[in-house]
C-alpha cells in the first residue's frame, strides 16, 4: 500500500528557517521527502522513548529474583494490611 494512502492525520510544525534548511538537507541526503524524513525520525525517537518507559530490562539475577517473588510473594506487612483495610472502608461507604 502506498505510504500516502495511509496518511489520515495532519501535524503542523513551526521551525526556524535554519532548522527547516537542515531538515531539508538531511532529507535530501536520505533520498526522502521532507515529510517522510521528519515522520520517520520522529517515529524512531517515539519508539525509543516508549521502549525506555514501558520495557523493563533485568539482569539474570534480577530475573530470577522477580520470578521467585512472583511465585512466592512475601506476606503482607502491617502497612499493606492497613492500606487494604482503608480501601475496603472507603469503597463500602
Amino acid at each position: 500500500m502506498p505510504r500516502a494512502a495511509q496518511r489520515e492525520e495532519r501535524i503542523s510544525l513551526r521551525v526556524s528557517a535554519q532548522s527547516k534548511a537542515k531538515l531539508e538537507r538531511a532529507a535530501a541526503y536520505a533520498d526522502k521527502t521532507l515529510t517522510d524524513f521528519v515522520v520517520d525520525v520522529a517515529l524512531e525517537k517515539a519508539d525509543s522513548v516508549v521502549r525506555e518507559q514501558e520495557i523493563i530490562t533485568l539482569t539474570p539475577d534480577g530475573w530470577e529474583e522477580f520470578q521467585r517473588l512472583l511465585l512466592h510473594p512475601p506476606k503482607p506487612n502491617k502497612r499493606l494490611q492497613k492500606a487494604f483495610a482503608e480501601r475496603r472502608r472507603i469503597f463500602r461507604s
